[in-house]
Order: C-alpha cells, then structure tokens, then sequence
C-alpha cells in the first residue's frame, strides 16, 4: 500500500540524493566509436518514434474531427 512520504522524509531522499549525484567518480571507460554511434542512433530513434506516436495518436484524430466540423458547401462544382 502507498502511503504519503513526509515533508522531512522527501527533503531527506532529496539531499540524499543529491549528494550521491556530486560525489559520483568519472566512470574511466573509453566507448568506441561503433558503440558511440549505435547510442546516438538509439537515442534519435527512440525520440522519433516517441514524436510520431505524438502524431499519429493525436494529431491525425484532431485533424478529421476538425475536418468534420466544417461547414458544407453546396455551391462547390461535383467534379
């Protein structure tokens, strides 16, 4: 069961953690540059799919329900 953490309890985890965060060592690891190149081509493609499930998810419905809600002309030539 969840329970509400205290004012003090939070403060506590916050600097807690931020002193583990200012006191990490430089990790001493060379990455190649295959492995430098197949991270970054990760990291776009994930940022990417996340930006067309944006789209698709999203926009295209707003799209056809905006699309619905315009009026009718009856004028228009049928061809």
């Amino acid at each position: 069961m969840l329970t509400q953490l205290s004012s003090r309890t939070t403060w506590g985890l916050a600097i807690a953690g931020l002193a583990t965060v200012l006191n990490a060592a430089p990790a001493l690891a060379y990455v190649g540059p295959g492995a430098g190149l197949t991270a970054l081509g990760t990291m776009i493609a994930v940022i990417a799919v996340l930006l067309l499930a944006v789209v698709g998810f999203v926009w295209y419905p707003l799209k056809r329900l905006l699309r619905k809600n315009q009026p009718v002309d009856d004028n228009k030539d049928p061809r």
